[in-house]
């Protein structure tokens, strides 16, 4: 059974910092890419960033040099450290695989980041 679970969410102020993580079970979590998408109420939802099976990321242009994707391949953890956020970042943040081997496609539960004054 596969499980994706986010946490790290909360309410954090302009400019402040916050750090996502997502820990993964019942996949080979070394061998594939994992994502981080965002969904704002009545927005559809975006890719934010991605990080390869190697470690290579890319982001949104909105969140070029905010924010930062990285991977624990021991703990089958995947982060998204968010720093100057912006009320515009405000949404639910949803963790992502599509499996290198099947092509199944799984998400976790979402995780609500506020940023709010």
């Amino acid at each position: 059974q596969v499980q994706l679970v986010e946490s790290g969410g909360g309410l954090v102020q302009p400019g402040g910092s916050l750090r996502l993580s997502c820990a993964t079970s019942g996949i080979i979590f070394s061998i594939n890419a994992m994502n981080w998408y965002r969904q704002a109420p009545g927005k559809q939802r975006e890719l934010v960033a991605t990080i390869t099976r190697g470690g290579s990321a890319n982001y949104a242009d909105s969140v070029k040099g905010r924010f930062t994707i990285s991977r624990d391949n021991a703990k089958n953890t995947v982060y998204l450290q968010m720093n100057s956020l912006k009320p515009e970042d405000t949404a639910v943040y949803y963790c992502n695989v599509v499996t290198v081997w099947t092509k199944n496609d799984y998400w976790g539960q979402g995780t609500q980041v506020t940023v709010s004054s």
